[in-house]
């Protein structure tokens, strides 16, 4: 099943910030530190230019971090692009990005005008509360539901730095398919467009082959189920998740799975890599 999510006011963002991104001095776009590919604004290498651009590797507590390791040096590949790493609210992290800023645009006068910043971040990806932390002061509305930001707002820095806050939006078309079902996984697409069982037998699959021995400990299995449907089987039989008759009850299974994932509690988990991201992107070319 290919997810895709893109209403109305996402359009609308898309081409705001299509619109503006020519004038600004530099980009900071917020990446899920656990997905950094499929979380990446297909916008920003299209319409930056020149531009430098600060990638924020948020949720980094969340991830592994040799895999995050990975990211960080493939992302800074590309010209003008430095990577970081961020756990949730640190305000002294959240300062570095303005001393890098600082590094990354040193040709600007701010005693002549204001360092123009755009700041990007798919759903739920932490990109208002770092505003927050930036800020010193709740510029932006936070919530554990995506898609909280739906306008444009300009908010005074330190330093006089003028930060362009964006709607978070996905895109109209979210390839690799392989992408979707990521951003399903990490809580970036509203709950009530997927199917939670099909997203969390995703999920089982490439968990289980990723990271056995952490869902073994957490769910207390003995020995490796053979696939995703059994692992989820496994857990209803565990938690005692039934419905009438006797039948696992996989939508309460989901549930727990994808949550038990998003709060950290399966452990530091990413779900992709540099090299199956390559690969992915090779096969969908060949494919068109």
């Amino acid at each position: 099943m290919a997810i895709n999510w893109f209403p109305g006011h996402m359009h609308k963002a898309r081409k705001e910030i299509k619109k503006i991104m020519p004038q600004m001095d530099l980009i900071i776009e917020v990446l899920d530190a656990r997905l950094p590919f499929s979380s990446e604004n297909p916008l920003v290498p299209a319409l930056r230019g020149d531009t430098p651009v600060i990638k924020v590797l948020n949720k980094r507590d969340l991830a592994d971090p040799e895999i995050t390791a990975q990211w960080q040096a493939w992302l800074e590949k590309e010209r003008g692009v430095r990577a970081i790493t961020m756990t949730h609210n640190q305000r002294s992290e959240a300062l570095e990005i303005l001393r890098l800023a600082n590094d990354m645009t040193p040709g600007h006068d701010r005693q002549k005008s204001a360092l123009r910043v755009m700041i990007l971040g798919i759903p739920n990806v932490g990109k208002s509360t770092l505003i927050n932390t930036l800020a010193g002061r709740p510029a932006a509305k936070t919530g554990n539901e995506p898609a909280v930001t739906r306008a444009q707002q300009a908010i005074k820095l330190p330093e006089n730095v003028l930060l362009y806050d964006t709607p978070g939006f996905l895109w109209p078309k979210l390839e690799p398919e392989a992408c979707g079902y990521r951003l399903a996984i990490s809580g970036a697409i509203r709950s009530a467009v997927i199917e939670f069982e099909d997203v969390a037998l995703f999920a089982a699959d490439y968990l289980l082959q990723a990271y056995p021995e952490q869902i073994l400990a957490r769910y207390g299995f003995e020995e490796t189920p053979v696939d995703g449907l059994a692992l989820m089987d496994g857990i209803a039989a565990k938690r005692r998740f039934f419905r009438r008759g006797g039948v696992p009850d996989l939508h309460k299974v989901a549930e727990v799975l994808l949550n038990e994932f998003r709060a950290g509690k399966l452990g530091r988990m990413s779900l992709e890599t540099p090299a199956m991201v390559e690969r992915e992107t090779a096969e969908a070319e060949v494919s068109r």
